[in-house]
């Protein structure tokens, strides 16, 4: 199937798909002042990009980065479909519903190559009924990161570049500067689990938490915190502000006998 075949099929389904209108502009919320009070807006502002990669083997695997994204997208999903684009096609639908991404709002598309992957992404930031698209790709340059804004101004969603090589080797050569035009950079890693509420087991069998340094905000302030997947209205929870020192009286050291 061509490119502008497997384009048209997903537009299709996007439209069939479609929860009526561009999603909304504005702010997503943290419901933390830790977190809120860095973005102008009070939260990670919507429709535009932003940029996640991990640290060491995740530059290959992206499972942290991942992860964490699809809990910043899950919200989202109510709104409209989300794409993801990939290089390789090893996105795990069930565990983004353990998760509790709503995986019937999930539009997959694997690209053969980085070109390709870009220009999937852009496609999907500026069509209808796309609340949020991903894409998995080596890095971005000025003028694809411009490129991705104005579709994200376009089509009214918001988009989310996880940095992955998945299958290894140097970083691409680019002709500008690398990832300029993101409203956000964050670097994630995955954390220690801590306790599960009101079971009494020991620690590691809670919600998913991530160490998570947003190294850049337009308008805003950097931070680092530890963050945690949250069932209730909004889809993180701060667990500790590190700048703070907060982490060691949040989460004490624990003797696994």
């Amino acid at each position: 199937m061509s490119h502008a075949a497997r384009l048209a099929a997903v537009r299709a389904k996007v439209a069939a798909l479609e929860a009526g209108g561009a999603p909304a502009q504005g702010a997503l919320p943290f419901g933390d002042a830790r977190l809120d009070g860095m973005f102008p807006a009070g939260g990670l502002p919507l429709g535009c990009w932003h940029e996640v990669a991990g640290e060491g083997l995740e530059i290959e695997t992206a499972a942290a980065p991942g992860a964490f994204v699809a809990a910043l997208a899950r919200p989202l999903a109510a709104r409209g479909v989300v794409v993801w684009v990939m290089r390789r096609g090893d996105l795990y639908a069930p565990g983004l519903s353990g998760l509790g991404f709503p995986a019937d709002r999930l539009i997959q598309v694997q690209a053969r190559d980085e070109v390709q992957a870009q220009a999937a992404l852009e496609d999907a930031l500026g069509s209808a009924g796309v609340a949020a698209a991903i894409g998995e790709v080596g890095s971005v340059d000025l003028t694809a990161g411009r490129r991705l804004q104005l579709a994200c101004e376009r089509g009214g969603a918001t988009g989310f570049v996880i940095r992955r090589r998945p299958f290894g080797g140097p970083p691409p050569k680019l002709a500008g500067q690398g990832g300029s035009a993101a409203a956000t950079r964050w670097t994630v890693g995955a954390a220690p689990s801590g306790e599960q509420e009101g079971s009494g087991r020991e620690a590691g069998l809670g919600p998913p938490r991530w160490r998570v340094d947003l190294t850049r905000c337009r308008g805003g302030r950097p931070g680092q915190w530890i963050l945690e997947m949250s069932d209730g209205a909004y889809p993180l929870r701060v667990v500790a502000a590190l700048g703070d020192r907060q982490l060691e009286a949040a989460q004490p050291l624990r003797r696994v006998v």
